[in-house]
C-alpha cells in the first residue's frame, strides 16, 4: 500500500525551521501528524516526537543549538546550493532555475525566502503527487545523506528529521555510522561537482533569529483572463 507523504513532508519541513516562539506554537500538531505517519517506522516516529518535545521545552536554548548547528559551517547548511556551488557564479542561475520550477507548478515563493532552503524544498515537494515528490527529493538525496552523516557524527537529534525525509522518499539506507568520519568543514561542493537535474543545492546562514517565518510556498492566484 502506498502512503500519502505530503503531510509528513510538510511536518518535517516545519521541524527544520528556526525554533522561535512562532515556530514552536504549532509543534503539538506537528508532533501529532508525525505520530500517525505510518510511512515512517515506529522508532523514527518516536525520535521525531522526542525532538519536538525538546524544542517545545527548551526555548532559547533550542534556538542557540539551531544557530550553532546550522548557521556555522557548510557541512550542515540547510541551504543546499551551498553544498554544490559554494560561492561560485553558478549559484545565481541555479536559484533562478529552481524558482522557475516552483512557478511551473503554479506556486510562488515568498520574496523573503531563498529557493534552496531545505524547508522550502520540502514544502514544495509536499504539494506534488507522491511519485513526483519522491523523485524531486531523490534529486538532492545525496546532499541530504551527507548532511545526515554529519549530524549523526555530531550526535544531533536533528539527524532523525533528515533520515525521515529520506525514508519517505524511498531513498536507500544511509551508510553505517562507522563507515568513516566526515570532516566538519569539508568543502562538499567539490564532492558534488556533478549534481542531478535539481542542479545541486545556497547562500550561507538561515533566516535571522527572531524574525517571522512566513508561509514560503504560495498558490499562484488565477489570472484575470482565467476569471
Amino acid at each position: 500500500m502506498k502512503h500519502d507523504i505530503s503531510v509528513p513532508l510538510r511536518a518535517l519541513a516545519h521541524l527544520l525551521r528556526y525554533p522561535d516562539a512562532a515556530m514552536r506554537e504549532p509543534l503539538p500538531e506537528v508532533r501529532s501528524v508525525l505520530e500517525t505517519a505510518t510511512a515512517l517506522g515506529k522508532a523514527r516516529r518516536a525520535e521525531l516526537g522526542a525532538l519536538a518535545d525538546r524544542l517545545l521545552a527548551n526555548g532559547l536554548h533550542a534556538e542557540a543549538v539551531y544557530v550553532g548547528l546550522f548557521d556555522r559551517g557548510r557541512g550542515t547548511s540547510l541551504y543546499l546550493f551551498e553544498h554544490v556551488h559554494g560561492d561560485s557564479r553558478d549559484r545565481g542561475p541555479a536559484m533562478v532555475d529552481l524558482i522557475k520550477t516552483y512557478e511551473r507548478a503554479g506556486l510562488l515563493l515568498d520574496p523573503s525566502e531563498l529557493p534552496d532552503y531545505l524547508p522550502v524544498l520540502l514544502e514544495f515537494a509536499s504539494t506534488q503527487p507522491p511519485p513526483e515528490a519522491s523523485a524531486f527529493v531523490g534529486e538532492f538525496a545525496h546532499i541530504l545523506q551527507a548532511i545526515a552523516q554529519t549530524l549523526r557524527q555530531r550526535d544531533s537529534d536533528y539527524f532523525c528529521v533528515i533520515a525521515a525525509v529520506l525514508e519517505l522518499a524511498g531513498v536507500p539506507r544511509l551508510v553505517p555510522a562507522d563507515a568513516g568520519a566526515v570532516a566538519a568543514e569539508e568543502p562538499l561542493d567539490l564532492s558534488w561537482a556533478e549534481p542531478a537535474a535539481f542542479d545541486g543545492c545556497s547562500t550561507q546562514g538561515q533566516a535571522a533569529p527572531g524574525t517571522p517565518q512566513p508561509v514560503h510556498i504560495l498558490r499562484r492566484p488565477p489570472s484575470a483572463e482565467a476569471r
